[in-house]
């Protein structure tokens, strides 16, 4: 018997990357070989160098066609088997590794927005919604808009075997949030994507899409992030591991600005429970610094740290490493 396996990699789309993804019949028992793909049609290759490799890195049951079938997350390469230009999770595993004692973990709130016939999923044909208010986290057909999509996924995601730590309604009319945690790196974002993937997939069989647009309607409506909770063994034992990682995290702000994701400006404003982007702070339980320290880890003097920064259209693989960097470079000084 032969089962399909679905090949998954990140294109070479700029400013923010795409999913891509294509099927393999594999011989049953047969270990996942090495596959090409026209990068021409990916912005990934010139027409007359197009050739790239896919290569699996992290791999998952199917839950949509069951069986045997499997997901398959792959690391794009240059046909000399050197990492792609695009391919951004090379550089996080490396870091990863060079702190692995720090056992550096993750927990990634990953926002998104449904949008079906051109608008956001719940807004009217013509005109707004009610403001802001009672969406998040509400019940009820006047409050939530794509549920049985968000349920689906949900089942999806876990019988995927993923680190899903829950899901609920965001702020705005059919906007939604998955976690994804705690994990380590680059095993966190290589779930994120693979989640990613599934939302989107999933979504279609609905006519559905799922946008991670930052800012997907202007105004006074609020942005999507990617919130990314970390910690460290260090920050699990102490409080002035906390602050150490705060204050680096300060010392490199236009770095992980540049590398949280495309137009974070339109989203870190100082409004709707952001920090402007080019302003860094932190405080306990404050959700309009760029760090949250929860009042939790003040309590008991330990735990992890949230940079709210991230937008939802970041390559997990970058934040994490960014983070990672930072984070764990200062504390090994």
């Amino acid at each position: 018997m032969a089962f399909k396996a679905e090949y998954i990699w990140i294109d070479g789309t700029h400013p923010t990357a795409k999913l891509r993804s294509k099927t393999k019949i594999v011989a049953d028992g047969a270990e996942l070989p090495l596959w090409s793909f026209d990068g021409s049609s990916t912005n990934q290759a010139p027409g007359d160098k197009s050739d790239c490799v896919l290569k699996a890195v992290f791999t998952c049951p199917d839950p949509i066609r069951g069986g045997d079938n499997v997901l398959v997350l792959c690391e794009v390469l240059t046909i000399d088997m050197a990492p792609h230009p695009t391919n951004t999770r090379a550089a996080c595993a490396e870091i990863a590794a060079m702190y692995a004692d720090q056992e550096a973990i993750f927990g990634i709130e990953q926002e998104y927005t449904f949008f079906k016939d051109g608008r956001p999923y719940g807004f009217p044909p013509i005109g707004f919604p009610a403001p802001q208010g009672g969406y998040y986290c509400g019940v009820g057909a006047d409050e939530v808009h794509g549920r049985e999509i968000v349920e689906k996924h949900m089942d999806l995601c876990l019988a995927a075997g993923l680190h899903l730590s829950g899901i609920n309604a965001e702020v705005m009319p059919g906007q939604w949030e998955f976690q994804i945690g705690p994990v380590g790196a680059p095993r966190v974002a290589d779930e994120l994507w693979i989640a990613r993937w599934l939302l989107y997939r999933i979504a279609e069989d609905f006519g559905v899409a799922a946008t991670l647009d930052p800012k997907p309607v202007k105004g006074d409506w609020n942005g999507a992030g990617a919130h990314t909770n970390f910690s460290t063994n260090a920050m699990r034992d102490n409080y002035d591991a906390i602050i150490i990682a705060c204050e680096a995290l300060g010392k490199r702000v236009s770095e992980h600005i540049a590398g949280y994701g495309a137009e974070i400006e339109h989203r870190l404003t100082g409004m709707h429970e952001t920090a402007p982007w080019n302003v860094y702070s932190y405080g306990v339980s404050d959700r309009a610094a760029s760090v949250r320290i929860p009042w939790q880890v003040k309590v008991d003097g330990k735990g992890y740290i949230e940079d709210r920064r991230p937008n939802a259209n970041c390559d997990p693989y970058v934040t994490t490493r960014l983070i990672i960097e930072t984070c764990c470079g200062a504390l090994a000084g």
